[in-house]
């Protein structure tokens, strides 16, 4: 035992000294390429007498990194994530000043700007030389790992038991990734992790259908807290507010949390032992990182930027972070000019800031959530719920089936694998789950295609004056809000007005595929008889538009009511009327628009796109060339991937189902954080599709 650990003690040792050789030559090697970095007197020095200089400077910058570094990047969470991530490199360059003024006789010396890039690349270099010489060695990095996790553990006040007997669960939202673009990625060899779990038959897939609004902030709401109830939409105007909700806005998605937990009486999936990784909402974990429902919190209270810690506390991850956010923008801005170039239709606007929020969402977001994840597992926490939105914002500005996609879901492969690989020599055996919020439907938006905006035709039909050029509605993804958040910025910019000003003109709003129209002076949801009296030609200038599918509106005698072209017309209360009339949207459309009917805050008027199943596009009423929030075609089919140690969920119905089959897993590995008992069941998303044939 004395000698397993002396043999431990001593290949420790050698690799701190191997990480200070390198150290020191990669000081050596800048100090001769940079005019304004010197290791030596003014009069010069022998060549022995610079490099015991380099090795003095690299082992006090060493030794400040290791013990200052962490104290600072702690002081510093309640600065943005984006400023700090950008503030790293003017810290790790101070550092590297005053290791160098250690130096005795002054021989170090550096101009700021220049001990700025110096430092970045030491860090680079020595925790690349730390990993490489840790994974060479198995035993050595399974040691390391486990003393992390043990580390974390007392920290916690846990004590540690025999492999942790009972599984955790992980569970990675592939944000908007649909059933069959998974199904294609693994068949193209895009995601061989992916594809090596189902053809060794580790795990199995299955595709699951959303509500009427196909978009994250109603899915992950009812697959963390239970309930969609009352989410008709990504926006939607409240009558006796007078607010505008909007998903991303921390304010909103915490009032939205906080109606789901009132209504189920539970406080979340992740209530006991849980950690929530870049979610719009907490699923009632104590553990947080990049969640937006309390962001808008201040002070100790916010443990969401806490997550940053773990992963800006290492120099080199914020170096390699900030180099990777670069070049990620460059590439952005490469690909947009060659598609413009190219003439490639359909196309949006990729400018502006879309490259940085592009690049936070492929590069920032997906680091800190990847690296916290990692560390629950290696903490041993029994759920953790993380959803990486990359895939999601390209695809929105790119399309779901382009090459910038793709080589998203490759980046999103290797990430899983990596998480898998830490599975491996986590303190308990994870089962690890992948899930999608919704798909994304393709095609041109509604603007491009047609010339003018949906609010453009709504007060056309109102008879409203109509401006001469069209206006852009921005697309609400959900990176913008975790940029926002980032930015210390809560309150979403071009949403729509928060409260509308008087007078009668509606607000229109857009979610995807999905519009809403509400008459703010009229207290109550307006009738179908209410809208004709005021304006005659506006429900019938809707309903007949080449790029609209239907309306639901409000009959003062029949209850709710589909209008589509041609005078087409379905009673929700009449037996297969609106099943036949909803048939080219899914087995499931009518299902979802009579539930969506039954919301408090649905809209006066309820606006579907068209939808064109031989080519299954839709035409967006935001800037999204691949777009969700509706009914038609791949958005409303994301996928549910499990380990088949656990029961098989069938194909559920609306994200209040997926929550229930989350919570059997739960308790079939004997989760905590579950109670005994489950609460009353949920009233039903839709009724439930037909089995399809076997795949």
């Amino acid at each position: 035992m004395l000698r397993r650990r002396w043999r431990t003690t001593g290949n420790a040792l050698l690799r701190v000294i191997a990480v200070w050789a390198v150290s020191t030559l990669t000081m050596l090697v800048l100090a001769g390429i940079l005019p304004d970095f010197e290791l030596q007197s003014p009069d010069g020095d022998s060549i022995t007498r610079i490099a015991l200089t380099a090795a003095w400077g690299a082992g006090a910058f060493g030794l400040l990194g290791a013990l200052v570094w962490p104290a600072l990047v702690r002081a510093l969470l309640l600065v943005p994530a984006l400023v700090l991530g950008l503030l790293v490199f003017f810290l790790n360059g101070s550092l590297l000043l005053i290791a160098l003024s250690l130096i005795p006789d002054g021989r170090g010396a550096a101009d700021p700007q220049t001990a700025v890039v110096v430092a970045a690349v030491m860090s680079a270099v020595a925790s690349a030389t730390s990993t490489a010489l840790a994974v060479r060695d198995d035993n050595a990095y399974r040691r390391r790992l486990y003393r992390l996790a043990d580390r974390r553990r007392r920290r916690r006040g846990r004590e540690r038991t025999p492999g942790e007997a009972t599984p955790g669960m992980v569970f990675l939202q592939l944000d908007g990734v649909g059933h069959d673009v998974l199904r294609g990625a693994v068949g193209r060899g895009l995601m061989p992790t992916v594809a090596t779990w189902l053809e060794q038959g580790s795990h199995r897939v299955t595709p699951w259908y959303t509500d009427w609004s196909s978009q994250t902030g109603a899915s992950q709401l009812g697959i963390l807290h239970g309930s969609t109830f009352d989410v008709p939409a990504f926006r939607w105007y409240e009558k006796d507010t007078g607010e505008t909700v909007v998903c991303n806005r921390p304010t909103s998605a915490a009032e939205l949390q906080r109606r789901a937990i009132a209504r189920t009486g539970d406080g979340g999936l992740l209530t006991l032992d849980g950690a929530s990784r870049g979610n719009l909402f907490s699923g009632g974990a104590d553990q947080l990182a990049l969640v937006l429902s309390v962001s808008a919190r201040r002070g100790r209270e916010n443990r969401s930027r806490a997550g940053y810690f773990a992963y800006f506390s290492d120099p080199a991850n914020a170096v390699r972070t900030a180099l990777s956010l670069v070049a990620e923008v460059g590439r952005e801005i490469a690909q947009g000019l060659a598609a413009r170039l190219r003439g490639v239709r359909p196309r949006v606007s990729r400018g502006g800031a879309y490259p940085f929020i592009r690049a936070f969402a492929t590069v920032v977001e997906r680091d800190v959530v990847v690296a916290a994840v990692i560390g629950d597992m290696l903490a041993g926490r029994a759920a953790v719920y993380a959803d990486l939105v990359a895939y999601d914002e390209v695809a929105h500005h790119s399309g779901p089936a382009s090459r910038d996609a793709e080589k998203v879901l490759e980046r999103l492969d290797r990430s899983i694998a990596l998480i898998a690989q830490v599975a491996e020599h986590a303190p308990r055996d994870y089962r690890i789950v992948l899930l999608s919020d919704h798909g994304q439907s393709p095609g041109e938006t509604f603007l491009g295609r047609y010339g003018l905006t949906l609010k453009d035709l709504v007060r056309a039909g109102c008879g409203l004056p109509v401006p001469r050029r069209a206006g852009r509605t921005h697309s609400g993804a959900e990176a913008r809000a975790a940029v926002r958040t980032a930015l210390h910025r809560p309150v979403e910019e071009d949403a729509g007005p928060g409260r509308p000003g008087p007078g009668p003109d509606p607000v229109v709003l857009a979610s995807g595929n999905l519009g809403l129209i509400s008459f703010p002076d009229v207290p109550e949801r307006m009738t179908r008889q209410q809208i004709d009296h005021r304006y005659p030609a506006l429900l019938t200038t809707l309903a007949n538009h080449p790029g609209i599918g239907f309306l639901l509106v409000r009959d003062a005698e029949r209850g709710g009511v589909v209008l589509a072209a041609g005078g087409g017309e379905a009673a929700l209360a009449e037996p297969g009327a609106a099943e036949r009339l909803l048939a080219p949207f899914g087995p499931g459309a009518a299902g979802a628009v009579r539930r969506t009917d039954s919301f408090p805050h649905v809209a006066d008027v309820m606006v579907n796109s068209a939808y064109f199943p031989e080519t299954g596009e839709v035409h967006a009423f935001e800037e999204q060339i691949g777009s969700h929030g509706g009914l038609g075609g791949e958005q409303g089919r994301p996928f549910l991937l499990w380990p088949v140690e656990l029961s098989a969920p069938g194909e559920p119905v609306g994200a209040e189902r997926v929550h229930r089959v989350l919570r059997r897993w739960l308790r079939e590995a004997a989760g905590p954080q579950v109670p005994l008992t489950l609460p009353a069941e949920l009233p039903a998303a839709a009724p439930v599709r037909p089995d399809p044939a076997p795949r």
